[in-house]
């Protein structure tokens, strides 16, 4: 079974974009994952396909009408798949979010513009609000773009080589440790001896020691929650020995 992504969109032309590039086009032409995109103008009302109007209570800007992304959302088979609306006001995205999307059978992404979505299609039909960060795009176009492509890259047999995805950045809690390659002398730096040197428990070994120096200097909010993991497994194998 394929993972099916489907996207509701102003701007249809702007996809697959980069979801058609490299692994995830080869994976797209191979039937890993599907992607379909609906063009939201399509269910605009009257003449001019109005897709917006005002909003309540007065304001700057306009609002995407209920009425009319309902009759999108609607228009697509569900299939059990989550209804993501990529919203800075949404939950933060992060690599656990996409281990869990992609363990299922696929994402509807509705890309919002102008001054955003009619609360009461949200609340109705039970759209997941999703966000890249503390930053505002003009559309959802890009975040959803990173949604999928950080998610389908996961499903088997897309990355290829399954030990690349789990030892980078996020998957066990830790930044990714700095990378060296050829050749082992550049600009007067060299390669660190140990990663030449043919052990590979101290490789490991100091692989997660930068991984830890990595994350406490850049990011200290991953730093205390790996530090409060630790903690936790600890007191935990502590408890199986009362």
């Amino acid at each position: 079974m394929a993972f099916d992504v489907s996207i509701i969109t102003l701007f249809p032309d702007a996809f697959p974009g980069l979801l058609d590039v490299s692994i995830l086009g080869r994976a797209r032409g191979e039937g890993i994952w599907s992607l379909d995109v609906t063009d939201l103008r399509t269910f605009g009302l009257g003449k001019h396909r109005q897709v917006d109007e005002a909003p309540a209570g007065g304001g700057a800007g306009l609002v995407l009408r209920p009425d009319v992304a309902a009759s999108a959302l609607d228009s697509l088979e569900r299939k059990d798949r989550p209804i993501l609306y990529l919203s800075p006001r949404g939950q933060p995205f992060d690599q656990a979010m996409a281990q869990r999307f992609s363990e299922g059978p696929g994402l509807i992404c509705f890309c919002g513009r102008f001054e955003g979505l009619d609360e009461r299609v949200i609340e109705k039909r039970g759209m997941i609000e999703v966000s890249l960060g503390d930053f505002v795009l003009a559309g959802g176009e890009a975040a959803a773009q990173a949604v999928i492509e950080s998610t389908v890259r996961l499903l088997p047999g897309v990355a290829g080589n399954k030990s690349s995805i789990e030892d980078e950045s996020f998957s066990n809690g830790l930044l990714e440790y700095p990378q060296y390659t050829l050749p082992r002398i550049w600009e007067n730096e060299g390669t660190p001896e140990v990663l030449l040197s043919g052990d590979h428990g101290k490789i490991a070994e100091w692989r997660l020691n930068r991984s830890k120096l990595l994350t406490e200097a850049r990011r200290p909010d991953l730093w205390a929650a790996y530090l409060n993991g630790q903690d936790l497994r600890a007191s935990e194998t502590d408890d199986e020995h009362d």
